[in-house]
């Protein structure tokens, strides 16, 4: 592999060089030592070109304001569907109104990992309406949703164990799997039956654990989550479910697909996330007693972190506070969805099996759906595009995401756009 290197900035045989002036005997070494510098990354730069040669070159864009279904990105007025702020809370006055009152009394960082002084009296307040909104004895409070997955994984199962993962789980949950040093077992998306057959040959293993989403964030489709205990119980395996996208969204009482299903009793650790549907950051584990003591003594994310700031517990729950008094928010953001489903299926869009709110759009090829999202933003309407390794090859996909905040105009627009673009295809 060889590197075009910038002539102009590292000829060395020039008078000067950028950032480091005239070259003469006393910075002739700092220039040596930049010209390594970015020699040893040029191959940096040649990636990142394949990357955008294939359609699958990321960028950030600045988002002006608050999170909305309207904002302003990149300088551009849009309607949002790119968001996981599912119930429309993440600027809700009532959220930032406790977040205001939290810093008076209590300040902005917690100055220390929780097991050294971090954890405060409103993470606690947190834990403990989290466990009762789950229904659990304990819950414990993480920085984020990757943390809580990744380190309580890692805090289950090890050496000499094995861990089930579904092939489309979040990759919390896959490098969760990685970083446990358990042996990895990835069975195809949804599958029961070759999870069973892996079961089978694994009942030499010492810990046996199966983790997923309950909602999968890509798909918008949902796990097979009875089927999975059964599993379980017939091969001694614990059950670990991520309801990041279906917290609030899902169940009587909006705690996930878990309660839908009636299996909540079944599951030996639930996942959760509050920087979704609960408008807030940070993840939580809801599960025994027992469970929670251990992750506090063996979860390496949060031993070694900085616990989240009291006022982002204090956002957390009233937000818990919303989704318990105001159920008609996830109840109308579900109809609509069915709704929207149906209205692109008739336009001739293959949208998967999803069944929720996320409602993927599948092209297939990552420039097309580039192409179809950059088309989109000309029209006014913020919907990602979204490719490998996000997804598998031949996945690439328009991500979908409704909130409770969208009116029935804003879909209307969405799926007029859609169909002139679907009749230019």
């Amino acid at each position: 592999m060889s590197f075009v290197l910038d002539a102009a900035l590292f000829r060395m045989d020039a008078s000067t060089i950028q950032g480091i002036g005239p070259i003469g005997p006393r910075n002739r070494r700092a220039a040596m030592s930049k010209y390594s510098t970015y020699r040893r990354l040029a191959w940096v730069e040649h990636e990142l070109n394949t990357l955008r040669q294939g359609g699958v070159c990321r960028r950030l864009r600045a988002r002006s304001g608050p999170q909305s279904t309207e904002l302003r990105l990149d300088g551009h007025d849009l309607v949002s569907f790119g968001s996981n702020d599912y119930l429309a809370l993440a600027a809700d006055r009532r959220l930032s109104e406790a977040v205001a009152a939290a810093l008076r009394t209590e300040g902005w960082g917690s100055g220390a990992s929780p097991l050294l002084g971090g954890h405060g009296q409103t993470h606690r307040r947190l834990e403990q309406r989290l466990a009762q909104f789950e229904g659990t004895e304990a819950a414990l409070v993480f920085g984020s949703g990757y943390a809580a997955n990744s380190g309580s994984i890692a805090a289950l199962v090890g050496p000499g164990d094995v861990v089930f993962t579904d092939r489309k789980n979040h990759a919390s949950l896959l490098d969760g799997c990685r970083l446990s040093r358990a042996d990895v077992r990835v069975y195809p998306h949804n599958d029961v039956e070759r999870l069973a057959q892996l079961l089978r040959r694994a009942t030499h293993y010492g810990r046996r654990l199966i983790v997923t989403d309950s909602l999968f964030s890509m798909d918008g489709d949902l796990a097979p989550l009875a089927d999975l205990a059964v599993l379980a119980e017939e091969y001694d395996a614990m059950v670990m479910v991520d309801e990041a996208h279906a917290t609030g969204i899902f169940g009587a009482c909006g705690r996930g697909v878990a309660e839908t299903l009636g299996v909540e009793s079944r599951i030996d650790v639930r996942v959760g996330t509050l920087s979704k549907a609960l408008g807030s950051v940070g993840g939580f584990v809801a599960g025994s007693k027992s469970l929670v003591d251990w992750l506090v003594n063996r979860a390496r994310p949060y031993i070694f972190s900085t616990a989240m700031p009291a006022a982002v517990a204090a956002a957390a729950i009233v937000a818990l506070d919303v989704v318990r008094d105001e159920p008609e928010r996830r109840t109308q953001l579900l109809e609509r969805a069915e709704q929207t489903r149906r209205r692109l299926v008739e336009q001739g869009w293959h949208v998967g099996t999803s069944a929720s709110q996320i409602i993927p759009i599948r092209v297939g090829d990552p420039p097309q759906a580039v192409l179809l999202s950059e088309q989109l933003l000309g029209r006014g309407f913020y919907v990602p595009a979204i490719r490998p390794p996000t997804v598998p090859e031949g996945e690439s996909c328009l991500r979908l995401s409704l909130t409770s905040g969208h009116t029935t105009e804003m879909i209307d627009g969405l799926i007029d756009a859609l169909g002139e673009l679907r009749g230019q295809m």
